[in-house]
């Protein structure tokens, strides 16, 4: 059997990375024998990747029009994906089934993911090769282009269809109330594993909080509420909140995802961290940009506490069993907090100030991961890809189709 799923696994947001390796190792796990081949859906093959243009083109995108924007996007995307359109027909003639999953990959940011997206269900129409969606964050607003290319789903062989929390399942409702019902299938990254990483937990004097930095640019950007309430979204709030964490005998260090744009903000908050006396000095610092999943889940292993707006620093640190606190800018995050029932440590937009979200913090530290809540949460991920395999099974054509 072979097994070709499309998502974002090389994208600079290294989170992305590890939610494609974690889903690919499990498949491998629950079909012994099968090949399960991962393929960018913005045609990277490495990570690494990082187009260094992509803040300008943010910039740019967010001074536009929603028509403009979309205009643009789909004439610009459109040469890209004329060139990919032969690879990845290959590869799908060549696949038993295809999968496009997991990650938020059903929202409509300018086209960019629906026109992704529908060449992926136009080439299974072509081949005849049967799809399923796994995992995926949806949106709840859909322009009409954009719901008429991921509605291309109604007329295709889907042998499952999934969304990775209730929020996504209620907007996946609504866009295809004529159509058929999607299960819940948590995020693959739930299942990262400490053992799989040499540098592990250690035992320390004081506390080190880890600080997720996320460009506002990004924030405001894909924010599903008020973007100027959203929390930690200035250089000034950082460097506030590591006063407040320093002062509360904690240890902070900052870092990225691996985002450049993030990275550049980055560069900016470490010019105006806190100034250290005597009593400080060493006890706050920023880590180099890490380069691949290992090194992120290394670095949030290393922690004892995390502050993050991007979900999968969130994920992954609760996979690891460490304590976060959320930030909120996009449901899904709050959606991950409910699946896990942590909401007492999602802070909503405008809701607290940096002095409120330290007492989280140190509130999270003090109270830890709740034992058998995770272990609940993490057989949910693997019993979730163990159905999207049994439903593949249960697709027996299309193993004939392929393997004739």
């Amino acid at each position: 059997m072979r097994v070709v799923v499309f998502n974002v696994r090389y994208s600079p947001n290294l989170g992305d990375g590890i939610l494609a390796e974690c889903l690919e190792r499990e498949l491998a796990k629950a079909l012994p024998g099968a090949e399960v081949e991962t393929v960018d859906l913005a045609g990277r093959d490495a990570y690494g990747a990082a187009d260094s243009r992509r803040f300008g083109v943010l910039r740019l995108l967010g001074a536009m029009p929603a028509p403009v924007r979309r205009m643009v996007v789909e004439r610009v995307l459109g040469r890209r994906l004329a060139a990919l359109r032969p690879v990845w027909k290959r590869r799908i003639e060549a696949a038993d089934f295809v999968v496009i999953g997991g990650g938020n990959l059903f929202q409509d940011d300018d086209l960019n993911f629906p026109l992704k997206v529908g060449q992926v269900l136009d080439l299974c129409r072509e081949t005849d090769t049967p799809v399923g969606v796994f995992a995926v964050g949806v949106s709840s607003h859909w322009s009409p282009r954009a719901a008429a290319l991921f509605g291309r789903l109604r007329d295709r062989r889907v042998f499952h269809a999934s969304v990775r929390d209730a929020g996504a399942l209620q907007n996946w409702q609504a866009h295809f109330s004529d159509w058929r019902d999607a299960s819940l299938a948590p995020d693959p990254a739930l299942t990262v594993e400490r053992a799989e990483h040499a540098h592990g937990h250690v035992h320390r004097v004081r506390p080190l909080v880890g600080l997720c930095v996320t460009h506002p640019v990004v924030l405001h950007r894909h924010a599903s509420g008020d973007a100027q309430a959203i929390p930690l979204a200035s250089v000034e709030s950082y460097r506030s909140l590591s006063g407040q964490l320093l002062n509360a005998g904690c240890d902070v260090v900052l870092f990225t995802n691996g985002a450049l744009e993030d990275q550049a903000f980055l560069e900016r908050v470490r010019l105006d961290l806190p100034e250290t006396d005597g009593r400080m000095t060493g006890r706050c610092g920023v880590v180099a940009r890490p380069s691949s999943p290992d090194e992120l889940i290394a670095l949030i292993g290393s922690l004892d506490g995390l502050v993050a707006h991007r979900l999968h620093a969130c994920i992954t640190a609760y996979a690891l069993r460490i304590p976060a606190v959320g930030l909120g800018w996009d449901q899904k995050v709050k959606g991950f907090f409910r699946l896990t029932a942590r909401e007492p440590f999602f802070v909503s937009a405008h809701q607290e100030d940096e002095a409120a979200i330290a007492k989280r913090v140190l509130a999270a530290l003090e109270q830890g991961i709740d034992p058998e809540t995770h272990r609940l949460c993490v057989a949910g991920a693997r019993g979730a890809i163990l159905r999207l395999t049994r439903d593949m099974k249960m697709s027996a054509p299309a193993v004939g189709r392929a393997s004739a």
